[in-house]
């Protein structure tokens, strides 16, 4: 369930930032311009990282014992938190990177996860509770 709340939030932070430069004007009408600055932006990338670290981390400690998956929360959640440092025509091609790798993560999480359900101990590296 976790990892399913990790992509919808990851998915939804990618649409906040792909659709911001349009929504921006709108936010202000409505009082909601903090939305758009980059300190929310990192507010919500910051509890999206943790939400995945957690996800994760219970399917580590459950199932499978890989930690790939944390490589691809990490580097995505990077490359997402570095994106205003680059040139304006780089940041949607660095949100799509970025959130494609914090999904992949979740999504390779569950399919271990899943996978390690009717493996025996040996195959998952740990005991199945």
């Amino acid at each position: 369930m976790l990892d399913r709340l990790g992509i919808t939030a990851t998915s939804i932070c990618a649409l906040h930032c792909i659709l911001l430069p349009v929504l921006v004007p709108l936010l202000s009408l409505f009082g909601l311009e903090f939305l758009g600055d980059h300190e929310s932006e990192h507010i919500f990338l910051f509890v999206t990282l943790i939400l995945g670290s957690v996800a994760l981390f219970s399917g580590f400690k459950r199932y499978h014992r890989k930690i790939y998956p944390f490589y691809l929360l990490f580097l995505g959640g990077f490359i997402y938190w570095h994106k205003h440092s680059v040139d304006e025509s780089l940041q949607p091609i660095m949100i799509i990177v970025g959130a494609c790798l914090l999904i992949a993560a979740h999504v390779v999480n569950l399919k271990l996860c899943n996978n390690c359900r009717t493996c025996s101990d040996h195959e998952c590296g740990g005991e199945l509770e």
